[in-house]
């Protein structure tokens, strides 16, 4: 149980706060100091970096949440209304997160690679505001899974 919690909880920070991190800091000074030609490529080497700690996140997560409920709980008839939020929750935001690195991610990356910045623009206006829903649904997450047990406590 503790080693699958810390990678849970782990994995938890470093997509939440990536995405904290790049939204709330680093969008708003990119986008004022740098013209499309620096800024584009700029977030396409950020997220080069970024999403392999993604990918991790995203296997990592659903595998040590299971983990727990399966080895701690023993099963999911055992587990609050809570776990089936993060549950719903989570699924939702990987869902997000592969629809970006599959398509506006990589549409972008072949505009760049073409000089097209107006298109590679247009699908960074798609990946920000997707970002920006994940880190909502993120934040909620964190919410439900500190204070959910009290909360939404159904018996």
């Amino acid at each position: 149980m503790p080693l699958a919690i810390t990678l849970h909880v782990l994995s938890a920070v470093v997509w939440v706060g990536g995405m904290f991190f790049a939204y709330m800091a680093l969008r708003p000074v990119a986008a004022s100091l740098l013209e499309p030609p620096l800024r584009l490529p700029l977030w396409s080497k950020t997220f080069a970096r970024f999403f392999p700690w993604v990918w991790a996140a995203v296997v990592l997560l659903p595998t040590s949440g299971y983990w727990m409920i399966f080895s701690t709980f023993e099963g999911m008839d055992n587990v609050g209304l809570y776990v089936d939020v993060m549950q719903v929750i989570g699924f939702g935001m990987i869902g997000i997160y592969l629809y970006i690195f599959f398509l506006p991610y990589q549409r972008m990356n072949r505009a760049i690679a073409a000089g097209d910045f107006a298109s590679a623009g247009k699908q960074l206006a798609v990946i920000r505001r997707l970002i920006g829903t994940n880190l909502i649904l993120g934040l909620v997450t964190i919410i439900v899974a500190t204070g959910g047990a009290y909360w939404l406590n159904v018996d």
